[in-house]
């Protein structure tokens, strides 16, 4: 099980706080579209790997989404906040209100 993983040479481990910056064709236009929430697991091995990102969108709906490792898609990845965790899948967050999730990521 994989805790952290090298995303368009951005070191990332769960628990982060990232913004994937991912490209999005809509016809014939190309735009860049932002998803900016918590990593709660890497799974996968070599080319296979993914990464599954959860936030909190409005009016309190949680919504997760999976990247590949290796996509043309993906932009570049930003580390908002740093995590500190003891787990490599952090599934248990899906129950957790947004004051508990809170806690895991670093203070300092």
């Amino acid at each position: 099980m994989a805790i952290s993983a090298i995303i368009k040479d951005t070191p990332v481990h769960v628990g982060d706080i990232v913004r994937v910056h991912t490209k999005i064709l809509e016809g014939e236009k190309e735009r860049i579209q932002i998803f900016e929430g918590m990593i709660l697991g890497i799974r996968g091995r070599g080319d296979n790997r993914t990464f599954t990102v959860r936030k909190i969108s409005s009016g309190n709906i949680g919504v997760e989404r999976i990247f590949p490792l290796i996509s043309p898609w993906i932009v570049k990845v930003e580390v908002k906040k740093p995590g500190q965790v003891r787990r490599a899948k952090l599934t248990y967050v899906r129950a957790q209100s947004s004051r508990q999730v809170s806690r895991i990521t670093a203070t300092g």
